[in-house]
């Protein structure tokens, strides 16, 4: 079973940056679409960025021109650099396989932006 360990939330303003990482464990990383998936308080689980297996990309509206999905298969591991973050982007950020329900969720990692 494929483990994933995300990392790099925190608390940053609005109109800051973070970079999140998620590492996958096993050598089959590279044979997937990846996506970075966000669940904020109360609301479900939604996709916020997803790249496929030969780097195309594509991103849910509200993240369009201020994040960036990318991957690096050598090193197993999947960013999300995130600027011009807002209020509304607070949530627990996850990775996964895109389309996601086949391997376990990681344990997420928190995102908050607040002044």
């Amino acid at each position: 079973q494929v483990q994933l360990v995300e990392s790099g939330g925190g608390l940053v303003q609005p109109g800051g940056s973070l970079r999140l990482s998620c590492a996958a464990s096993g050598s089959i990383f590279s044979f997937y679409a990846m996506g970075w998936y966000r669940q904020a308080p109360g609301k479900q689980r939604e996709l916020v960025a997803r790249i496929s297996r030969a780097d195309i990309t594509n991103y849910t509206e509200s993240v369009k021109g201020r994040f960036t999905i990318s991957r690096d298969n050598a090193k197993n591991t999947v960013y999300l650099q995130m600027n011009s973050l807002k209020p509304e982007d607070t949530a627990v950020y996850y990775c996964n396989r895109f389309p996601s329900g086949v391997w376990a969720w990681g344990q997420g990692t928190q995102v908050t932006v607040s002044s």
